[in-house]
């Protein structure tokens, strides 16, 4: 598959993670400054990698659903987006997967799922990860 490349730049953030699982993370802009911890601590937890990526990849989802089923004349605007993130063992070491459910309120499954796939191709995180992580999408 060809490399997909930016060609109009609309946003561009960084930012900077210190101290790995155990550190802290802060956006460039400052919006984004957490400290982090390990999976699983109950009794202390702290945001991960993992947790950043599933609320990334909701927010963007969120925003591709909103965006195809407006460009298909239907209301989602109280949809909610839930990514379920897995992190564990692969055969060359550690790997993700993402389950992706949507729920639109007042569409009927079989157009809720319609868009969710036309979202699952139009959005940046689906993209970057299309081959790359088992992804699965449906509806709620």
């Amino acid at each position: 598959m060809p490399l997909e490349k930016v060609n109009e730049v609309a946003y561009t953030i960084a930012a900077t993670a210190k101290g790995g699982r155990d550190g802290n993370v802060k956006s460039e802009d400052g919006v984004v400054d957490l400290p982090l911890g390990r999976p699983g601590n109950t009794s202390s937890p702290k945001a991960n990698p993992e947790t950043l990526f599933a609320a990334g990849y909701a927010s963007c989802f969120s925003g591709a659903l909103n965006y195809v089923a407006k460009e298909a004349g239907v209301d989602a605007s109280d949809s909610t987006v839930t990514v379920d993130v897995t992190f564990g063992k692969t055969d060359t070491g550690f790997g993700l997967a993402a389950d992706i459910k949507a729920n639109i309120p007042g569409v009927d499954a079989d157009k809720a799922q319609e868009l969710v796939e036309k979202a699952h191709a139009f959005c940046p995180y689906s993209k970057a990860t299309r081959g790359n992580i088992e992804v699965t999408v449906g509806v709620e």
